[in-house]
């Protein structure tokens, strides 16, 4: 994702809740109002077949989403009366569809803050600028439409995505917690898009739900301040809505500032809260799930096939023990599916970018781009294109500036929790951050492995990345390059590449970089041959167009597409465990290398399994599409 403090600057030019008030209603204050609304716009299939909540639903979403389907409408679920929607963000063109009637809007605030020097002088383009501003702030209500009737537990749809899942689980959950230092203080609650675990484990049916929530992430703070209080957090799980609550979920927002605030704009309108004894409540969603986390009350949670292609494991985390279970007339309970990108949760990102690129430069000096690439899982790998001022008398052409750029960026929020960030100037302006394949020949043809590698070791990692040395811990390296290319990449295997025994079908996967087969990780034995294919390489000098090597353990997988080797050698590494490289050397405790940097990229045994599709669902929804309808072409 984008820095916490994207949106700061704009949002702390809006004006106060006393000088605000209500902007005309628009579309979408429910599910049902998105989907009838998709449907229009051919956007969408309704399927009235009986599908089964039991990994069924899931394989059909991710079938349709690979195959850039539309978003789907179950009416009629196994064991349950709800209907439900998904792929309702299924790709770039259909999100912007669904925010036609704001997405505009949101941008042109963007802009002002930027260069608010262009009100004056373009006042017609900015003329809705302030009502905008109006629309983000959120207002109380007594009673919403999420209330209408109740329901237990059970009887929601039981969604179960991957074979070794714990349970269902909430998979577009909107988690509002109160501030236990300001009570039903909106400008304070938090949201966000934490997973929420319906069934399983060691859960009380109808009385308990898992809460799973990440370091850096803005619930934390008011679960801590609960505990320093030893009382109970508020909290309130709502599904559905605008659509616009979804996006804001997944907002990285500084602390202390509602993404209530950017749902507002996005949605077009003010978004009206339930206050009372409880946390607030987003009044217009589909359902609501209401109560508290006691002090120092955890279970197991877990496993849950995530998004970067893995399980997460079964660990202790929070219980929300729940007192109300709301739903609005006609609801219908909205899901997604995760798992190895792209999923539909890539639309996000995409969104996140196109609002937020423009003001990167405003947020940190000297950046103009950064790029989580999705491709590896987003965390894992962060791509940014920075600037070097210093001392341009000099033209030294070696990383300074960006060095410093650098420590912002791995300070600076959920960016925090990357791995391997890779920066680089652009003289030229000629850079696209978003074409992997272009940015890594600009960096590989100009960096200096003696030099430009910089790493961070016993520090935090995503919650989800199992390829660290434990839970939320790991190793970081930056690789900054500038100046004048150094080397010709090679598109080729060298004519006589011979391997360490043990080692063999090496593949070039783009430009400068190779892949190499080698022995299966199997025990901590298997931890030296990474050194001894750095031994029986040190010698060749064959390798100088290839600075850049990965062990794997498939490299015909792996060279396969971009997208192969991104996931593969940025999920299954940890840089201080398992970087080496040719010609290696420490040099007042600086390490480079002199020769091609090796990646070992072998699945370890402490690796969470990757996620693999269940075959008996596999052929069920084989047989459905062998069936033919509208359905069948996207599966």
């Amino acid at each position: 994702m984008l820095p916490d403090a994207v949106i700061l600057p704009f949002l702390t030019w809006f004006p106060p809740p006393s000088v605000c008030k209500s902007v005309s209603p628009v579309k979408h204050r429910s599910t049902r109002d998105a989907v009838e609304d998709l449907r229009k716009g051919g956007y969408l299939i309704q399927i009235d077949e009986q599908v089964d909540a039991h990994l069924e639903m899931a394989e059909i979403q991710r079938r349709v989403y690979a195959n850039n389907g539309p978003a789907l409408l179950f009416t009629n679920i196994r064991g349950c009366h709800f209907p439900a929607a998904s792929n309702l963000f299924g790709s770039i063109e259909q999100a912007r569809y669904l925010f036609r009637e704001t997405l505009e809007a949101v941008r042109r605030v963007i802009e002002i803050k930027i260069d608010p020097s262009a009100l004056p002088k373009r006042p017609f383009r900015y003329a809705g600028v302030p009502l905008t501003a109006l629309s983000m702030l959120p207002r109380k209500v007594k009673r919403g439409p999420v209330q209408k009737s109740t329901c237990k537990i059970t009887e929601l749809p039981a969604i179960k995505c991957w074979p070794d899942d714990g349970g269902a689980f909430v998979t577009l959950p909107q988690v509002l917690s109160d501030n236990p230092n300001a009570p039903s203080n909106l400008m304070q609650v938090n949201l966000g898009m934490y997973r929420v675990q319906l069934s399983g484990n060691e859960y009380e049916p109808n009385a308990e739900v898992g809460l799973h929530y990440q370091i850096h992430r803005g619930m934390g703070v008011h679960h801590r301040a609960a505990l320093d209080r030893g009382k109970p957090l508020r909290v309130a799980v709502t599904v559905g809505g605008s659509p616009a609550m979804s996006l804001a979920a997944v907002m990285p927002l500084p602390e202390g500032l509602t993404e209530l605030t950017f749902g507002g704009a996005l949605a077009g309108r003010r978004l009206r809260m339930i206050t009372g004894k409880h946390a607030p409540v987003y009044a217009d969603a589909d359902f609501a799930l209401v109560g508290r986390i006691n002090p120092n009350q955890t279970k197991p949670e877990g496993p849950f096939g995530d998004h970067l292609g893995y399980y997460s494991l079964q660990h202790e985390f929070p219980v929300m023990q729940i007192e109300q279970v709301w739903h609005r007339k006609d609801a219908i309970w909205p899901f997604t599916v995760v798992g190895r990108p792209p999923q539909e949760d890539t639309t996000f990102g995409q969104l996140i970018h196109e609002l937020t690129d423009p003001i990167i430069p405003s947020v940190i000096p000297g950046v103009k781009a950064v790029h989580a690439v999705d491709a590896a899982g987003v965390h894992p790998l962060l791509l940014a294109i920075g600037s070097e001022r210093y001392m341009p008398y000099l033209e030294r052409p070696e990383p300074q500036e960006l060095l410093t750029q650098a420590n912002a960026i791995l300070g600076n929020g959920q960016l925090s929790l990357a791995k391997y960030l890779f920066i680089t100037d652009d003289p030229s302006h000629e850079l696209d951050i978003h074409d992997i394949g272009t940015y890594m020949h600009h960096i590989l043809s100009r960096v200096d492995w003696k030099r430009d590698l910089h790493f961070q070791t016993r520090t935090t990692i995503d919650t989800l990345d199992y390829s660290g040395s434990g839970f939320n811990q790991g190793s970081k390296v930056v690789v900054a390059a500038t100046g004048p290319p150094q080397r010709t990449l090679g598109l080729e295997l060298p004519e006589h590449l011979s391997l360490p025994e043990g080692f063999k079908n090496p593949r070039i996967v783009a430009p400068g970089i190779l892949a190499i087969e080698a022995p299966r990780f199997t025990s901590s034995e298997s931890s030296k041959d990474l050194q001894s294919f750095i031994k029986g390489m040190a010698s060749r000098r064959c390798l100088e167009t290839l600075p850049l090597i990965t062990l794997v353990d498939d490299s015909d997988f792996s060279a396969r597409s971009m997208n192969n080797w991104l996931w593969t050698t940025f999920t299954r590494s940890n840089p201080a465990c398992d970087i080496d490289g040719l010609g290696a050397k420490s040099v007042n405790k600086h390490w480079g290398c002199s020769g091609s940097l090796v990646i070992d990229a072998r699945i370890k045994p402490h690796h969470a399994p990757p996620l693999i599709e269940d075959p008996e669902t596999t052929a069920k929804v084989d047989a459905r599409a062998a069936r033919g309808g509208e359905l069948a072409k996207y599966l």
